[in-house]
């Protein structure tokens, strides 16, 4: 960046010298614009990188305008294509753009907008690209998403200058006709509309499938981005706990998508807007139509000009004061829709249940005050919409006939032509469009305004989450010399910072089969958690035999959609194993009858008992023969026979298994060899007690 700040410091300063020696002010203009956009790319090193793309397009577009309107006022433009040559106006244009770009970085949504939107164009994984011309090749996706983008945004100044130039097709088509000149009508008919017109349809199609790529990909490196962060280390499960933010499979899914389509909209729509605003607002100031100060000889150039922008800006903020309600109104509707889903998506998953409860009264009762908060909130959003809707009706409305009004008097004093008063309408038309941007698009940015706040909000609770597992406050887990799981000097605390547990020195180590008993509540299911490392609410270490493989089966186990197969070999991939591995698991833990449904497809979750779920998961413990094996009440839904049984599996399959449990049955203390208690603290807290062996007549 801040070789090319060089570049336009040393162009805007050659500018500043011939603008001198000739006294053109557009020249002199040019140049000191250009300084000032020398500093702030100078100074757009501290931006972020999405910002630093719009950045660079401008200040290298005006170096390339610029010196091009330099060569054309020097002599050195070829002067067959003189009428190409740019003008310094559209140089210092860009710089305006460029300078615009550095000022909002500094505002706080600006900055969300930016940081959220940096890290796919600085993305380095590699991925292949298609130009029907250039063939497939590979890529880094950061740098297809800049170029990309660099290339919509010069095509969309591209249909700008369409626009510009059909504009005047439009005063010298309608002159043609006020002076029935047949002749000039079909030459601008033909040689410049249908010309002109391809051109635009041509670009409007290339974009469409340039934005649509950008766009799917963008969508699906956000989605993976933030599943990955939300997946990894088990942060997922933190946030849960903590409760910092709610549904994330709403902020994955819609917000991240609703945020790069309104961020692609936005960014590329208002400076298409502003391109509009400042390349026919010269048109509306270059009319010949001057106002008089009543009572005075003080002349006012570009009247028309002056009230489109007045008319504008008083109705762009009305429409702020009637609309600004709106962005928390959308941020409270997003998030009472997603808890309804959330509790639909919940009564389905506990559907039998529901169903052996007979608690379907009671499940209607409480989607019912879910949606009637919908209903609430929608009702308010629904009145701010009129309010706002009635105004930007009524002020569209009035845009149709605002120019002719103006423009009237002049037209019948016969100070301007039928062509001239065409070609203003639709300048005004464009311009007010431009400067209405903000009105029309209130709604929908506020909208993007609460999707901006969500996916903030889940970052933030990300953070939170991984911050959790750092420093002195957290649980860590360190390999520890030997092969034996410890935790000594170690303190478990709910997520509110409530201490629940107390270790002084634990060594699970000591035999091979261990079990966990206690009272409900005394922290045992906790402790196990800090052991697979997803509990890291308090401060100590726990030490983990290195390269140790631990499972731990909790009491419910997690069947995932799709084959049987995949539930079994889950978290492995559903190939990891061959089918006789997997019917001889299925047939250790009693589950025969299922054999010869590995690979059919179904909602295993729902269709499986839970002592067939139960079952299943120990199944999945012998195909995966882990080093360390906890089971937190895995078999509570067995009777004691089977459970019995599934024991006995487990000690004759995995023999060199450590085996650690959570469980209330006396039966189970047999299938075990030592015994940790949790006992109680005078502080409310639970200590677990060094193992005591099982009595040999047990």
């Amino acid at each position: 960046m801040r070789p090319l700040s060089f570049a336009v410091a040393a162009l805007a300063l050659v500018a500043l010298i011939a603008g001198q020696q000739s006294g053109a002010a557009g020249t002199i203009g040019m140049g000191v614009v250009g300084i000032l956009l020398a500093l702030a790319l100078f100074r757009s090193t501290e931006i972020d990188f999405f910002l630093k793309i719009f950045s660079g397009i401008f200040g290298s577009e005006y170096v390339v305008f610029g010196a091009g309107a330099l060569l054309a006022q020097g002599g050195y433009w070829p002067q067959d294509w003189m009428a190409a040559a740019p003008p310094t106006s559209l140089a210092t244009t860009v710089a305006v753009f460029g300078i615009l770009i550095y000022a909002i970085s500094f505002i706080p949504v600006v900055q969300r907008i930016a940081r959220i939107s940096s890290p796919y164009f600085l993305s380095g994984e590699a991925t292949e690209a298609n130009l029907w011309f250039l063939g497939r090749y590979r890529v880094k996706l950061g740098h297809l998403a800049v170029a990309l983008i660099v290339f919509l945004v010069v095509l969309n100044q591209a249909q700008v200058g369409v626009s510009l130039r059909l504009n005047f097709f439009y005063r010298d088509f309608y002159n043609a006709l006020q002076e029935k000149n047949a002749a000039a009508f079909w030459e601008q008919l033909i040689w410049v509309f249908c010309v002109w017109a391809a051109i635009s349809a041509i670009t409007n199609l290339i974009e469409i499938v340039a934005q649509s790529v950008l766009l799917i990909r963008w969508r699906e490196w956000m989605a993976d981005e933030y599943s990955r962060r939300w997946l990894q280390n088990g942060t997922h499960y933190r946030i849960s706990l903590a409760g910092t933010a709610d549904n994330p499979d709403q902020r994955i899914s819609e917000d991240t998508r609703s945020f790069l389509n309104q961020t692609y909209s936005f960014s590329l729509t208002m400076l298409t807007q502003v391109s509009t605003l400042v390349s026919f607002s010269i048109i509306l100031w270059n009319i010949p139509v001057a106002i008089t100060v009543p009572g005075t000889n003080l002349v006012i150039p570009g009247f028309i000009f002056w009230a489109t922008l007045i008319y504008a800006a008083a109705a762009t903020w009305i429409t702020h004061l009637i609309g600004k309600p709106l962005i928390a109104l959308d941020f409270e509707q997003e998030r009472r829709e997603a808890n309804f889903r959330f509790s639909l998506a919940r009564l389905r998953e506990y559907s039998e249940q529901i169903a052996l409860m007979h608690g379907e009264p009671a499940e209607r009762q409480h989607l019912a005050r879910g949606f009637h908060a919908i209903v609430s909130n929608f009702y308010q959003l629904m009145w701010r919409k009129l309010k706002l809707t009635t105004f930007t009706l009524s002020y569209n409305q009035a845009n149709v006939v605002i120019p002719f009004v103006l423009l009237a008097p002049y037209y019948f004093a016969g100070a301007i032509t039928f062509g001239v008063l065409t070609q203003v309408s639709s300048a005004f038309g464009r311009v007010e469009t431009a400067m209405s941007f903000f009105i029309n698009s209130y709604q929908s940015i506020a909208s993007y305004l609460a999707s901006i706040n969500r996916l903030t909000t889940f970052e933030t609770a990300i953070a939170q989450a991984q911050a959790a597992n750092v420093g002195d406050k957290a649980i860590h887990r360190d390999p520890a010399p030997d092969r034996d799981v410890h935790i000594g000097g170690a303190t478990l605390t709910l997520p509110n910072g409530a201490p629940i547990v107390r270790v002084d020195d634990l060594d699970l180590g000591q035999a091979r089969r261990t079990l966990v008993v206690g009272p409900s509540g005394s922290g045992k299911s906790t402790l196990f958690r800090a052991i697979a490392g997803i509990w890291p609410f308090g401060e100590g270490k726990v030490g983990i035999p290195a390269n140790a493989e631990i499972m731990l089966l909790p009491q419910r186990p997690y069947l995932p959609q799709g084959t049987l197969r995949a539930a079994l070999a889950y978290p492995s991939q559903d190939d990891a194993y061959g089918d006789d591995a997997f019917r001889d698991a299925m047939d250790k833990v009693r589950l025969s009858h299922l054999k010869d449904r590995l690979d059919e497809v179904d909602l295993w979750g729902q269709r499986l008992s839970g002592g067939e779920q139960q079952r299943l998961a120990v199944a999945r413990a012998l195909l995966a023969r882990p080093d360390w094996l906890f089971l937190d009440e895995a078999t509570a839904s067995l009777d004691e026979k089977l459970e019995g049984e599934l024991y006995a599996a487990i000690d004759k399959s995995l023999p060199e298994t450590r085996v650690v449990s959570i469980g209330h049955r006396g039966t189970l203390r047999e299938m075990h060899d030592v015994v940790v208690t949790m006992e109680p603290n005078e502080d409310g807290t639970f200590t677990p007690r060094m193992p005591v062996k099982v009595p040999a007549e047990a």
